[in-house]
C-alpha cells in the first residue's frame, strides 16, 4: 500500500525522475519524465524510454551505443555506489526527425538493485523540444512541389540555426508561376517567427510582384516593430516571353542564365520595414527564352565564407550557374559548390529559388 501511494506521489511531481536496473531498464517513469522525452511507455530500456536514436533494442546492443554518456552515468553510479551527475548529450529521434539535445541528468543509488535519474535542467531539454517541433513546422511552410505554373522549378533551404529567417516560396496566379524569397533580420527564433508572418501576410492573390510587396508591407507595418526588424524581398511572375520582377532592399541581384551569359538583375527599393511611411515598389521585365534558367538567392549565398574569411561571393553563383544545365543542376551544384568553399559552420542561412524558363 505504501509503495503505491510513494509511486503516485513520485508520479504527481514535476521534477523528471526515472529508476532503472543494472541492466539498463526502467523500473519506473514519472509523469514529468514521460511528458519531457515524449514517452508512451514506462517499461524499456533507459535508450528506447529517452527516444535514443541509435537505441534500437536494448542498451548497449547496438554498435552506436558505445561512448552513450546516458547509459555510462547509471553504470557509473551503479558501480560507485554514490552520485553522479553527468551532462548528456543525446541524439533523439521525435516525429521521424533526428536531433541532438543536452541536459544534465543526477543519478543516485536507492538500493534494491535500482538508482534514480532525475533531469535537472527540464526546462532547457523542453526548449530543445519546442525548437524541433518549431522547425518541424517551418520546414511544412517550404514550397511542397517542383512545378508552378508548368514550369519546373528547384530550391534550397539550409537555416544556420534550428529556426532560420530565410523564405523561398513558389506558387501560380492566374496560370502563372511566380516566386519570392525573403531575408528577415536577425537569426534564430525571433527571425523564424517574422518568416512566418512573411508566408502568412505576403499576397499571393495579385499578378503584380510590386503589389505583392506593397502589401507586405502596409501588414508589417501594423505590427509596430522597431526599426532594427525588416524584411528584404526579391518576387518574380514568369509570363510567356518575359520576367516580371521587383525587389525591396534585397541586395542580391536576381541572375538569368541565357545564350550569352548570365544577366544580373538589380532593382533598388527599400526593404519592408518601418523606416517610411508609403515606400514605392515598382515592377520591371526582362525578355528570355526557352531553355534560360533564373535564380533568386539570399546574402546567406553571396556572403557564405571560406576558410580564410573570403567570401562566396556572387561571383561564385554566377560562375555555378554557369556551367549549370537545369534548375535542379544548379542547386545541387550550388549546395556541393558552398559545403566545398565552407568547410566550417555557417554563419548565415543560405536559401536559393531556380527555376527553368
Amino acid at each position: 500500500m505504501t509503495e503505491k501511494y510513494l509511486r503516485r506521489m513520485i508520479d504527481g511531481v514535476k521534477i523528471a525522475v526515472v529508476a532503472v536496473d543494472q541492466n539498463l531498464r526502467v523500473s519506473f517513469a514519472n509523469r514529468a519524465f514521460k511528458t519531457l522525452f515524449l514517452s508512451e511507455s514506462s517499461r524499456a530500456c533507459i535508450g528506447r524510454l529517452t527516444g535514443c536514436a541509435e537505441c534500437n533494442k536494448s542498451c548497449r546492443e547496438s554498435a552506436g551505443c558505445r561512448g552513450c554518456a546516458l547509459a555510462a552515468a547509471f553504470e557509473d553510479a551503479f558501480l560507485a555506489n554514490r552520485e553522479i551527475t553527468r551532462r548528456i548529450y543525446q541524439r533523439v529521434n521525435r516525429a521521424g526527425n533526428t536531433h541532438e539535445v543536452t541536459y544534465t541528468l543526477t543519478v543516485t543509488p536507492i538500493g534494491g538493485g535500482l538508482c534514480m535519474g532525475t533531469v535537472d535542467d527540464a526546462m532547457e531539454l523542453e526548449i530543445a523540444r519546442e525548437l524541433q517541433t518549431a522547425k518541424s513546422i517551418q520546414q511544412r511552410l517550404l514550397p511542397a512541389g517542383k512545378w508552378a505554373g508548368g514550369k519546373r522549378y528547384s530550391y534550397v533551404y539550409i537555416p544556420c540555426r534550428e529556426i532560420g529567417g530565410d523564405l523561398p516560396d513558389v506558387y501560380t496566379v492566374g496560370g502563372k508561376a511566380c516566386g519570392m524569397i525573403a531575408d528577415v533580420s536577425g537569426k534564430g527564433v525571433a527571425a523564424g517567427m517574422l518568416s512566418a508572418f512573411v508566408k502568412a501576410a505576403y499576397d499571393k492573390s495579385t499578378l503584380s510582384p510590386a503589389q505583392a510587396i506593397t502589401n507586405l508591407n502596409d501588414k508589417f507595418r501594423e505590427l509596430n516593430l522597431d526599426e532594427r526588424n525588416y524584411v528584404t524581398v526579391a518576387a518574380v511572375r514568369i509570363d510567356e516571353d518575359s520576367v516580371t520582377y521587383s525587389m525591396a532592399g534585397h541586395n542580391v541581384p536576381i541572375l538569368l542564365k541565357t545564350e550569352g551569359g548570365v544577366t544580373r538583375i538589380m532593382l533598388n527599393s527599400p526593404p519592408v520595414s518601418s523606416w517610411f511611411e508609403r515606400p514605392n515598389y515598382f515592377d520591371d521585365s526582362i525578355p528570355y527564352k526557352k531553355g534560360d534558367i533564373l535564380v533568386l538567392l539570399t546574402d546567406g549565398v553571396t556572403e557564405c565564407r571560406g576558410s580564410h574569411g573570403e567570401m562566396f561571393g556572387v561571383d561564385g553563383a554566377i560562375k555555378t550557374l554557369s556551367y549549370s544545365k537545369t534548375a535542379d543542376d544548379f542547386i545541387k551544384n550550388l549546395e556541393e559548390n558552398l559545403r566545398r568553399f565552407s568547410p566550417t559552420p555557417l554563419n548565415d542561412d543560405v536559401t536559393a529559388v531556380a527555376f527553368d524558363l
